[in-house]
């Protein structure tokens, strides 16, 4: 049955697992089964590092089997609806209710109903009271749960912050708890009781909010003993001890990061205002050069891959780099093996970087100024030396560097068009810079996102600007950069609304989710699926005006998320909004 379905599908190497260095392991036979489920399509997902983290973590339990479920494309959830056949896993085409947990990554907040539409692909109740012991516990993972709070219905319970520790205290737990639980000699909510204690873990349905007349959170309290008033943030604190999966699982189509993504280091040395990302990596954590020679060497020992990517936050401040990228190269030198960089600071290639720079993989240089003028950098924080920006311009391009990307932000705090004309002066610049050198780039490639003020920044107070602003600003810039060899891209900024609304929110968003969903919203990260009248619907639907989430915030108001401790306090994001709004 599965063979026929596969032979009307696209892509089917989507659906059918088997790829070099996958997990045997019999389903049967083991007592914990754990299905690890990534919200969106199978390219997008097994390029996700956590992901494959997780699922190496988990196989290497003795009594657990872990096997990955993704997202289906509209013509394979067609056909398993027409035939009444639920979505299944990869590793042994198991359903979703075969499985004891379902741990969902979420790694954007337009992923939301994606999520429903697995559970309900897999005949699972959508909201965590409607279900049982007879059914899986649902548990959700990754930057998203920075505030969990507009999904909160959905799921039993979250793991703030890294899993990589958590996860085995989790399956520890449930392995000694499983037979009462299932034979109903234990209650849902006691379980989810003991799972609490465990730190990192926060449980929704303990809890209670209570909202005053102009909707701010007036009290958000734990309603059950023992439930922690906050939530700690977990971390790897040994991280070069912490599980690589040098067993590298190798799909049989290309994937969005189709190569060996090797995490050099962990949190960011650097102070971006406007970076959640921050927030959800800190503390900084700095991976051996020597560990990660190994670890490269081993893994390419086991996949083949000829293109080996060092990632991380801010690779350049990356202290070893230079010694690093100089053994990898020799290492790799005669196997053909590319080492590419993901975005670098033009100062940290203007210095010694520059040579070894020069000998990477010319796949193009990407630099994120973000802002058009020196004011607005300094507003969120950003490091950009525009002097030794152009020095590598000229520098890649005779190294034989064909394609440069930029990112920039708009919406940003006091932005105004003078601000605008420098985005597109800056561009302008860049292309003579270009010009003048005998080996010309192609194209030069300009990617424009909408500010969203994220929860544990310092620019979570400040409020988002509206659609019509941004399609003001996004009109202006296209009418100031004119030139066919300037590719300008703007996000959708419907797409940002949803998700600053998202993103900002409180747990009386998980109805506008649920609403949305049964108004067919999904894959809304997807430019082709992102339908916003089910969205608008939703929210008139549920009577909640979106914008309330995207005002200014007040400094003394309890935000939705406050109840979470992510290692940096409070205080001192305060203290960095407050020097934003002093730089004139």
């Amino acid at each position: 049955m599965l063979e026929d379905i596969l032979l009307q599908v696209n892509k089917p190497a989507r659906y059918i697992g088997q790829e070099w260095n996958v997990s045997r392991k019999d389903f049967d036979k083991a007592y914990i089964k754990f299905a690890l489920c990534f919200p969106d399509l199978y390219e997008l997902g097994m390029s996700n590092l956590g992901l494959r983290i997780i699922y190496g973590i988990l196989n290497a339990i003795p009594d657990v089997t872990c096997e990955r479920i993704f997202s289906c494309q509209q013509d394979m959830q067609d056909l398993l609806r027409a035939g009444n056949l639920g979505i299944f896993s990869l590793e042994s085409q198991k359903r979703l209710r075969e499985f004891d947990i379902i741990g969902f990554s979420l790694g954007s907040e337009l992923d939301y109903t994606n999520v429903l539409n697995i559970l309900e692909m897999g005949s699972i109740p959508l909201e965590s009271h409607l279900r049982d012991h007879s059914y899986p516990l649902v548990i959700a993972g990754g930057p998203c749960t920075l505030n969990p709070e507009p999904v909160h219905d959905f799921f039993d319970f979250f793991v703030i912050g890294e899993a990589e520790d958590p996860i085995l205290e989790i399956i520890e737990l449930y392995r000694r708890e499983k037979a009462k639980f299932k034979s109903a000699k234990l209650t849902k909510q006691d379980l989810l009781t003991m799972f609490c204690q465990i730190e990192g873990v926060y449980v929704p349905s303990l809890y209670e909010v209570k909202y005053n007349s102009k909707g701010a959170i007036e009290e958000f309290r734990p309603k059950a003993e023992g439930a922690p008033v906050r939530i700690k943030k977990r971390f790897v604190k040994d991280f070069d001890a912490s599980y690589f999966p040098s067993d590298w699982l190798v799909p049989y189509i290309q994937i969005v990061h189709d190569r060996i993504t090797l995490e050099i280091m962990r949190g960011c040395p650097n102070s971006c205002r406007f970076c959640q990302a921050r927030s959800q990596y800190h503390p900084l954590r700095i991976r051996n050069p020597d560990n990660v020679l190994n670890l490269a060497r081993d893994t390419y020992s086991r996949t083949g891959y000829e293109d080996l990517s060092l990632a991380g936050l801010s690779v350049g401040d990356y202290p070893h780099m230079g010694i690093l990228v100089s053994d990898l190269l020799k290492f790799f030198k005669e196997k053909a093996v590319g080492i590419s960089l993901p975005s670098l600071k033009a100062k940290q290639i203007v210095g010694h970087l520059s040579s070894l720079v020069a000998c990477v993989k010319k796949t193009g240089l990407t630099f994120a100024p973000e802002a058009g003028t020196v004011r607005l950098r300094n507003i969120i924080g950003k490091d950009f030396d525009e002097e030794a920006f152009f020095k590598v311009i000229e520098q890649a391009s005779l190294t034989g560097y064909r394609h440069v990307k930029f990112y920039f932000m708009i919406g940003l705090p006091t932005e105004e068009d003078k601000d605008l004309d420098a985005i597109a002066d800056l561009t302008m610049r860049i292309l003579e810079s270009l010009n003048s050198i005998k080996n010309k780039a192609r194209y030069v490639n300009i990617s424009i996102n909408t500010l969203i003020p994220k929860p544990h920044t310092p620019l979570q107070w400040f409020g988002m600007a509206d659609v019509e602003k941004i399609k003001d600003k996004q009109n202006y810039l296209t009418s100031k950069i004119r030139n066919k060899r300037i590719i300008l891209n703007f996000h959708n900024r419907y797409m940002s609304f949803i998700e600053g609304i998202l993103s900002r929110g409180d747990r009386r968003l998980s109805r506008v989710v649920l609403s949305a969903f049964k108004r067919g919203a999904k894959f809304d990260a997807w430019g082709n699926y992102f339908a916003i009248n089910s969205w608008i619907g939703a929210f008139k639907e549920c009577d909640i005006e979106p914008e309330f989430y995207l005002k200014e915030r007040s400094t003394h108001e309890f935000l939705p998320w406050d109840f979470i401790d992510i290692g940096i306090d409070k205080e001192t994001l305060i203290q960095e909004f407050n020097k934003s709004i002093d730089i004139k």
